[in-house]
């Protein structure tokens, strides 16, 4: 189910999630749209930061790493806020609506 930005088709795997990060913001809203997600300030947050720590890491963090990352960013963050954010799975859900490739193992690595 690829994406649609511009005409142009982002690939994707079975569940969506991009093959390659794609780090423009116009594709946030795309893929949040197919998720059910209205993004605001916060979502734009997490995306940033899931995006900083994919650039610096090569993968996406693990929802442990992910929250204590989080808390310099978002003060008073904790799961309960993450999850209205990403009812999904925060690290996993987070990770596709940030325009990144699926995570490694559960939500993360």
């Amino acid at each position: 189910m690829p994406y649609l930005l511009n005409g142009e088709e982002l690939e994707t795997d079975a569940e969506g999630f991009l093959l390659a990060a794609d780090f423009r913001d116009e594709v946030v809203p795309v893929i949040a749209a197919t998720e059910g997600i209205a993004l605001g300030e916060d979502h734009w947050k997490v995306v940033r930061y899931l995006r900083d720590e994919y650039r610096e890491h090569g993968h996406s963090p693990n929802f442990r790493n992910m929250l204590k990352g989080l808390a310099q960013v978002l003060p008073g963050c904790d799961s309960k806020s993450l999850y209205d954010l990403f009812p999904a799975g925060p690290a996993k859900q987070g990770a596709k609506v940030a325009g990144l490739p699926q995570p490694y193992g559960k939500g993360g690595y």
